[in-house]
Protein backbone atom coordinates (compact mmCIF):
# COMPACT_ATOMS: atom_id res chain seq x y z
CA UNK A 1 0.00 0.00 0.00
CA UNK A 2 1.25 3.46 -0.80
CA UNK A 3 1.42 5.40 2.47
CA UNK A 4 0.95 8.69 0.66
CA UNK A 5 -2.37 7.54 -0.78
CA UNK A 6 -3.54 6.33 2.62
CA UNK A 7 -2.52 9.62 4.26
CA UNK A 8 -4.36 11.58 1.57
CA UNK A 9 -7.48 9.44 1.95
CA UNK A 10 -7.45 9.89 5.72
CA UNK A 11 -7.06 13.66 5.39
CA UNK A 12 -9.88 13.72 2.83
CA UNK A 13 -12.27 11.78 5.06
CA UNK A 14 -11.45 14.01 8.03
CA UNK A 15 -12.15 17.09 5.93
CA UNK A 16 -15.47 15.65 4.81
CA UNK A 17 -16.42 14.96 8.42
CA UNK A 18 -15.69 18.54 9.39
CA UNK A 19 -18.50 19.78 7.16
CA UNK A 20 -20.93 16.86 6.81
CA UNK A 21 -24.11 17.17 8.87
CA UNK A 22 -26.21 14.30 7.52
CA UNK A 23 -25.98 11.46 10.09
CA UNK A 24 -26.13 8.67 7.51
CA UNK A 25 -23.38 10.20 5.38
CA UNK A 26 -21.28 10.91 8.49
CA UNK A 27 -21.59 7.27 9.53
CA UNK A 28 -20.42 6.14 6.09
CA UNK A 29 -17.47 8.55 6.13
CA UNK A 30 -16.53 7.48 9.66
CA UNK A 31 -16.56 3.83 8.59
CA UNK A 32 -14.39 4.59 5.56
CA UNK A 33 -12.00 6.60 7.72
CA UNK A 34 -11.71 3.79 10.26
CA UNK A 35 -11.08 1.24 7.50
CA UNK A 36 -8.36 3.39 5.93
CA UNK A 37 -6.68 4.00 9.28
CA UNK A 38 -6.74 0.25 10.00
CA UNK A 39 -5.22 -0.52 6.58
CA UNK A 40 -2.48 2.02 7.18
CA UNK A 41 -1.74 0.69 10.65
CA UNK A 42 -1.57 -2.86 9.32
CA UNK A 43 0.76 -1.84 6.50
CA UNK A 44 3.03 0.07 8.87
CA UNK A 45 3.16 -2.87 11.28
CA UNK A 46 4.02 -5.25 8.44
CA UNK A 47 6.75 -2.90 7.25
CA UNK A 48 8.12 -2.60 10.78
CA UNK A 49 8.27 -6.39 11.02
CA UNK A 50 10.14 -6.53 7.73
CA UNK A 51 7.41 -8.31 5.79
CA UNK A 52 5.76 -5.34 4.11
CA UNK A 53 6.35 -3.33 0.97
CA UNK A 54 6.48 0.46 0.59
Amino acid sequence: MDRTVADLNIAHFKKLLSTEVDPVRRQTIERLLAEEEAKLAQALAAKQNGSGKD
